[in-house]
């Protein structure tokens, strides 16, 4: 009788372990797709919003706290977001601070990309600085291309595409990337770092902009957001 008690006594214990552990795994959940940085320390927070995130209710985004947005505009030589001008109207119609980006492709021509994105993007002194995301690597390149061209082309690509805005851009840059190729500290323009929670550091510089939260939930979109917030 006392063994089968000491069993019963373990199972017991060991299930309000299992449900401790639950409670805190759904806790951690919770908390992580819930989370930014406080106001009181980041004052200007945004978001990054792309097609992929679906149908945007504007007025709700700046109501939960954006202050701008990054809008994805095009990709590559050739690929655009097909949701860009209408999240550019409805951002604009927020009265949000609205700037576009581009996921920039080593194994893809820099002239080609700057055209892919002024395209696409309107010549307007109100919007933020253009930002370039830098996170695909070269080396699945059908030809090969060297670091030094890496730069070298994504010179190229700054230079066209701040003619057409008129603003030095912005580098997103994911970690990553800047392990490999050492950009922040080669090429001066101010830079948006990818981390979450923590603040990130590997640009060896200070940042602009953070990535602090790449899946923050809420109910203004349709798809968890990417949470950015400016250097106080």
């Amino acid at each position: 009788m006392a063994r089968k008690a000491s069993s019963r006594t373990q199972l017991r214990v060991l299930g309000a372990l299992i449900l401790i552990a639950l409670v805190g795994g759904l806790y951690g959940w919770w908390h992580l797709h819930h989370w930014r940085p406080e106001r009181s320390i980041y004052r200007v927070q945004g978001v990054e919003i792309g097609v992929d995130d679906g149908e945007v209710d504007w007025r709700a985004i700046k109501a939960i706290g954006a202050d701008f947005v990054y809008i994805d505009a095009s990709a590559s030589a050739f690929a655009r977001d097909p949701a860009f001008t209408r999240n550019l109207t409805g951002a604009r119609g927020a009265k949000l601070q609205v700037g576009a980006l581009h996921r920039y492709d080593p194994c893809q021509p820099a002239d080609r990309q700057a055209a892919n994105f002024v395209t696409v993007v309107p010549r307007d002194p109100t919007m933020l600085p253009p930002a370039v995301e830098l996170d695909r690597l070269a080396d699945d390149c059908p030809v090969k291309v060297s670091d030094a061209a890496i730069q070298s082309e994504l010179t190229t690509f700054l230079n066209q595409v701040e003619t057409h805005t008129g603003k030095p851009s912005l580098l997103k840059l994911t970690e990553r990337f800047e392990t490999r190729y050492q950009v922040a500290n080669t090429i001066d323009r101010n830079v948006w770092l990818v981390r979450n929670r923590f603040q990130p550091d590997y640009a060896g510089r200070p940042w602009a902009l953070w990535t602090a939260n790449d899946a923050f939930s809420n109910e203004a979109s349709g798809a968890d957001l990417r949470w950015v917030v400016l250097q106080p």
